[in-house]
């Protein structure tokens, strides 16, 4: 989506879809690392697309996540979720995540397109992110994110 507007979010809005899509703000914000959130359990090792995967169940260790429990799928070469189920607290399926297009940059291994789905919206095909390029560990200065740069 392309806006040219600079819009302030908080609160409520931070469960809102971003512009249409099927992400919400929150969702977007996550930055903390799962481990400090979540209690993993293995449950199985699974192949998919020829590829071998853990099956690993994520349950919340701390009050207040927008997602309780989370089902992911890893890679185990490239050590990241493939696949990822987000659940409400009752147990009902909200979001799920896929991502393919696995390429080495800067000597990671990363996605080059995930596709996020809200499964609670009728009808939704998703949200696609496409990344054709990409740099890691790029000093970026602060005036960077003033409002006039956002609307560019």
């Amino acid at each position: 989506p392309q806006t040219d507007r600079v819009i302030q979010i908080s609160g409520h809005m931070l469960r809102q879809s971003v512009m249409g899509s099927d992400m919400s703000y929150n969702d977007m914000m996550e930055d903390r690392p799962l481990m400090d959130l979540y209690e993993a359990t293995l449950e199985s090792s699974v192949e998919i697309n020829g590829r071998d995967h853990w099956a690993v169940l994520l349950t919340a260790k701390v009050k207040g996540l927008s997602y309780p429990m989370r089902r992911a799928w890893i890679d185990k070469e490239y050590l990241l979720p493939m696949k990822e189920e987000l659940y409400a607290k009752s147990g009902k399926l909200l979001k799920t995540s896929t991502m393919d297009g696995i390429k080495k940059v800067q000597g990671r291994w990363f996605p080059t397109r995930f596709i996020f789905k809200d499964e609670l919206r009728r009808n939704s095909k998703g949200t696609e992110w496409i990344i054709d390029d990409i740099q890691f560990d790029v000093d970026i200065p602060d005036s960077r994110f003033s409002k006039a740069l956002l609307r560019k």
